[in-house]
């Protein structure tokens, strides 16, 4: 079996950590979050692989290769226009001759779940959606289901009698190609890959798959921290650089080739720490907290449940809680980043001049790449500060800032 990995979208949702970095290239548990994708198939047994890319293609060309270090074999189409998920599926039409799986670039699934897909497929014989239950489907694709088989498609229900919605990921027949062709354009100018299911419908089954593993939808910033703990959740203990003897280490962690783990620190798993990093002394690494290569965390500085990318110094007396940092940003002495109302209440993040809930009781920033900050400054809550950006000492910040702001 085939897999396809749709990874061509720009990410726009996600800026300003995707201003530089193609959305399947972002690092989520030490890793771009495409690889974990790809190893979740390859482990349930799916090697031969076609990636869909778009933005910022040939980054993820030159990552992947044509899969060999990855332990599987990778083509490429290149989905130049958007034009719907429905367009992105037909574009492998000449490509596979069989059912195929097909998954959503943007979805975390572990291996579990990959391999429960499968086995249903197996039992059923025919097209396979994945299920999953969400807390709030209105934002989601509802699925009516009646033994085991969709029975209708409610695209974003304001009022949903499900709390079901589609997972994602697929196992499809060749006919999923009639199809679309018959699918027309949506008033929005896409052709929707919801219609040609429904037009699959009237011809054949789509079964159901209830995924028992965790699972989310990477579709904004914060959702990063989520897919962050899921991924985290079985790391083994891996230490390549030194770990002083002076310092103590709680659980498993992921030490890189390089690094070094100065005394008085304290890291509780699971953490990751990448290769040519110094951390300490006495620096406090808190669980699920991810760190790229060539970063510098200081003396007494405080990082919890964060993700930090490469080349990013948090050098001395800071602290960053629940935040997703960029490339190449530099924090000043006494750099805090609060990630908690004082009334406790979900943090509200501004996107695109409205403020939205971002789900989450517990939330930093999010911050592009290159910023710098002077000693001192503090970030409130929910904060999103884009690439480039320079706050000066003893500077508050909040809500959102532009890209190459400068802030005194």
């Amino acid at each position: 079996m085939k897999g396809y990995i749709l990874a061509a979208g720009e990410g726009v949702r996600m800026r300003p950590l995707t201003s530089n970095i193609p959305k399947p290239l972002l690092p989520v548990a030490g890793r771009p979050f495409l690889e974990h994708n790809i190893e979740s198939l390859k482990e349930a047994g799916i090697r031969d692989l076609i990636l869909l890319v778009g933005w910022r293609a040939q980054r993820i060309r030159e990552h992947f290769g044509d899969g060999r270090d990855f332990g599987v074999k990778i083509e490429y189409v290149e989905q130049k226009e958007r034009l719907g998920t429905a367009h992105a599926i037909g574009m492998i039409k000449e490509k596979v001759d069989s059912a195929f799986f097909c998954l959503y670039g943007d979805v975390v699934l572990t291996k579990e779940s990959v391999q429960g897909i499968i086995e249903h497929h197996k039992k059923v014989k025919g097209n396979v959606m994945a299920l999953t239950t969400v807390e709030d489907p209105k934002r989601f694709g509802c699925i009516m289901v009646d033994a085991g088989v969709i029975k209708d498609i409610i695209e974003k229900p304001e009022v949903p009698e499900t709390n079901m919605v589609n997972a994602g990921a697929y196992i499809l027949e060749p006919e999923i190609f009639e199809a679309i062709k018959e699918t027309k354009k949506s008033p929005r100018g896409e052709f929707e890959i919801t219609d040609s299911f429904k037009i699959l419908m009237r011809k054949s089954h789509i079964y159901t798959h209830l995924l028992t593993g965790e699972w989310i939808d990477v579709a904004r910033p914060w959702d990063l921290l989520e897919a962050n703990r899921i991924l985290m959740g079985d790391l083994k203990a891996d230490i390549k650089g030194k770990v002083s003897e002076k310092a103590t280490v709680i659980g498993n962690i992921h030490v890189g080739e390089g690094t070094r783990v100065l005394p008085g620190s304290y890291i509780i798993g699971p953490a990751i720490i990448g290769d040519e990093c110094e951390i300490g002394p006495n620096a406090y690494i808190r669980p699920s907290t991810s760190i790229g290569d060539h970063c510098k965390i200081g003396a007494a500085v405080e990082i919890k449940n964060s993700i930090i990318m490469s080349r990013t110094n948090v050098p001395h007396l800071s602290y960053v809680g629940d935040s997703v940092i960029g490339e190449r940003c530099n924090f000043g002495a006494g750099t805090k980043v609060a990630n908690l109302r004082l009334d406790e209440k979900e943090i509200q993040v501004i996107v695109d001049g409205q403020k939205t809930g971002s789900g989450r009781r517990k939330l930093g920033v999010i911050m592009g790449d290159d910023v710098k900050t002077g000693i001192n400054a503090t970030i409130d809550v929910g904060s999103v500060i884009g690439e480039g950006t320079m706050i000066g000492m003893g500077a508050v910040v909040r809500g959102t800032i532009a890209p190459n702001s400068r802030i005194f």
